[in-house]
């Protein structure tokens, strides 16, 4: 079973006045309409599981169910007022035990969510400088560098993403990329009455699009990349951008970064309504058709990390490093510090911090996470043809001996991405394991035949020619297996990447959690080699094993 709900909340706070956020966002009132006056609410939730006493408790309709069937358990858990939409009013009005409790009504509730959390808690993020980062690829990676730069310049700061949620010292493991809209806002009044002066946060298409940072004006917003992805719910490439660039709008951000490598990048430049700094880190040739604010040069891969200089058009530089690999890498730690210049730092005092940080280079969880060195064992959360490809690319170059990748593909998620993921596995590694990620409802071993269609057309397309018995592509599941196989068959000199889940301890299979740690399953595998120095010899291929459908 998956772990328990948890939430960073306030420990005190005023709050608003029912009546009081009924005139400011014109809503009418139900319910316990006459009690109305004198109740306060001093938090906001919108899952019926974290609810306190004193809480605006918030009924959303929902994709099989309408919150407002919650409502009863809300009040029970001390919900002192509720906010819904017409439909859930007419659900809770027959509600003996939410009689006396007032209903804020609204034509969309969702839409006002994040306004009215933000009008509850005292509108938190104005006494925060916030950062947010969104985009395809990158996103985690880039958050944690800008938290790590304004770490090392002695801010305290509070992070919001994809593996954790903190509040200078409290950790609490994430469950949506970007929390939902009363969740945020919670978050960023704790952080508030945590003394903390600093959020550095992702932001997806998703919580764009659901209205999930309304509520927030960020002082800077960067763009990384965009690439396929996520369009099982936004339908296709230029409606996942549209949602990208709701981001640097007045209404979202002050300032924006955008990196300008490709041409969804330029069109994002072009299209955003806020002032915006560009970012080039690919080589600028004489005759850019796109100039930007700030470039990239100099860079030189080293068996630490990778130094470059930071330039901007008005001759301010910045000599650097990082050492995350790849070029990817350096692209993220540029675009994170021209975040932090661009929102007024002076580049002299981030240069002499990052020097005594020793460089951009955070520990990211599950991003190029190293785990052993001979095999060099790689743990990614490449999910993506894009990310899977640049994270390839970033092995080959220091990979003496064979590239193995070892991942799958998510259930019920945008499934055009399946065969390009296998292709792009084929043309970087030497050999390629396709198994389970995350099925969700989907039959794990139809996930795979789609991975793996696109994986053996690319092999044949390629005209290999292989040594007699060795395989490119191989089918193991459960995943587990899978990553013993590929840490065993592996050399002292091989590098084999676990790529699609990074960070993540569960996986999801109709319905149920099951416990799943790709570092662990990398560290299982390890403890089983003999060690090298016996001189074992290392099977040469994958063992050919029947996949095997994990049990719910």
């Amino acid at each position: 079973m998956s772990s328990p709900i948890e939430r960073i909340r306030p420990a005190r706070n005023e709050g608003r006045a029912v009546r009081d956020l009924a005139a400011q966002f014109d809503l009418t009132i139900g319910g316990g309409a006459t009690a109305a006056s004198g109740v306060t609410v001093r938090s906001v939730a919108s899952d019926n599981r974290v609810v306190a006493p004193g809480d605006l408790f918030v009924a959303l309709p929902g994709a099989r169910v309408h919150g407002a069937r919650f409502v009863a358990d809300a009040v029970g858990s001390g919900a002192a007022a509720v906010l819904t939409d017409r439909e859930g009013a007419a659900l809770v009005a027959d509600e003996p035990d939410v009689a006396d409790v007032p209903v804020l009504v609204a034509q969309d509730p969702r839409a006002i969510l994040g306004e009215i959390a933000s009008a509850v808690y005292g509108a938190p993020a104005q006494h925060l400088t916030t950062f947010a980062v969104t985009g395809t690829n990158g996103k985690t990676t880039t958050t944690y560098m800008v938290d790590h730069a304004l770490r090392a310049m002695g801010f305290r700061g509070g992070l919001v993403g994809t593996v954790e949620m903190r509040s200078g010292d409290t950790v609490l493991p994430s469950r949506l990329t970007t929390p939902e809209a009363a969740d945020l806002q919670a978050l960023l009044a704790a952080m508030r009455e945590d003394d903390v002066r600093t959020l550095a946060m992702e932001v997806s298409s998703h919580a764009l699009a659901l209205h999930r940072v309304d509520g927030v004006v960020f002082d800077v917003a960067g763009f990384t990349n965009l690439s396929q992805d996520h369009l099982d719910f936004h339908g296709d490439l230029p409606s996942y951008f549209a949602a990208k660039a709701l981001l640097f709008t007045p209404e979202h951000c002050r300032r924006g970064v955008v990196v300008v490598d490709d041409v969804w990048g330029e069109r994002m430049a072009d299209s955003a309504q806020v002032p915006v700094a560009t970012l080039r880190t690919r080589p600028v040739a004489e005759d850019e058709p796109y100039p930007a604010d700030w470039w990239v040069e100099d860079v030189v891969p080293g068996a630490l990390g990778t130094t470059f200089v930071l330039r901007h058009r008005d001759g301010r530089q910045l000599h650097t490093s990082t050492s995350l690999p790849g070029a990817f890498n350096v692209t993220n730690a540029a675009l994170a510090l021209v975040m932090v210049l661009e929102a007024g730092t002076d580049v002299r005092d981030l240069a002499e911090a990052l020097e005594a940080a020793g460089g951009c280079s955070p520990a990211v969880p599950g991003r190029m996470q190293l785990v052993s060195t001979e095999p060099r064992v790689v743990v990614d959360f490449a999910h993506n043809p894009q990310a899977l490809e640049l994270a390839l690319s970033a092995l080959r170059p220091t990979t003496s001996g064979r590239l193995v990748v070892v991942f799958g593909a998510t259930g019920e998620r945008d499934t055009g991405k399946r065969p390009l993921m296998g292709a792009v596995a084929v043309e970087g590694a030497d050999v390629v394991v396709v198994t389970d990620d995350d099925p969700h409802g989907e039959p794990a071993a139809q996930i795979r035949a789609e991975v793996l269609a696109g994986a053996r057309a690319a092999v044949e397309s390629g005209g290999d020619i292989l040594p007699e018995g060795v395989e490119r592509v191989v089918e193991v599941a459960p995943r587990a297996e899978a990553i013993r196989q590929a840490v065993l068959a592996a050399g002292p000199a091989d590098t084999v990447l676990v790529a699609g889940r990074g960070h993540e301890v569960w996986q999801e299979i109709d319905g149920v959690d099951h416990a799943l740690d790709d570092r662990v399953e990398v560290r299982r595998a390890l403890a089983e080699r003999p060690d090298q120095d016996r001189g074992v010899d290392r099977p040469e291929t994958m063992t050919r094993a029947e996949p095997k459908e994990n049990q719910g």
